[in-house]
């Protein structure tokens, strides 16, 4: 089991920017890729950004560079940098782990922090 707890949501003016956090526990040594998902109201959950375990990263389109996520594997830590936010990034961002054990997925998810970025 890994437990997320995330932080850093809040309200920003639009070109402001926000670091969250995401503290994992439990069976850290077990999660294979950690990413940032995003749901808006009336919208899809999405995912923003992924760290897999070798360090590559993959990003959706509307935030490359703008967000930057990283991993401090010495405090079990994910965070994502948001730079020069936009009004469309309001959202509710949650935090997730993925584990791959015994040929099954495992999806772990923190209880989100809401990110609102006014015009």
């Amino acid at each position: 089991q890994v437990q997320l707890v995330e932080s850093g949501g809040g309200l920003v003016q639009a070109g402001g920017f926000l670091r969250l956090s995401c503290a994992a526990s439990g069976s850290t040594s077990r999660i294979d890729i950690n990413g940032w998902y995003r749901q808006a109201p009336g919208k899809q959950r999405e995912l923003v950004a992924e760290i897999i375990r070798g360090g590559t990263t993959n990003y959706i389109d509307s935030v490359k560079g703008r967000f930057t996520i990283s991993r401090d594997n010495a405090k079990n830590t994910v965070y994502l940098q948001m730079n020069s936010l936009k009004p469309e990034d309001t959202a509710v961002y949650y935090c997730n782990a993925k584990s791959y054990w015994g040929g099954v997925r495992y999806d772990y998810w923190g209880q989100g922090t809401q990110v609102t970025v006014s015009s």
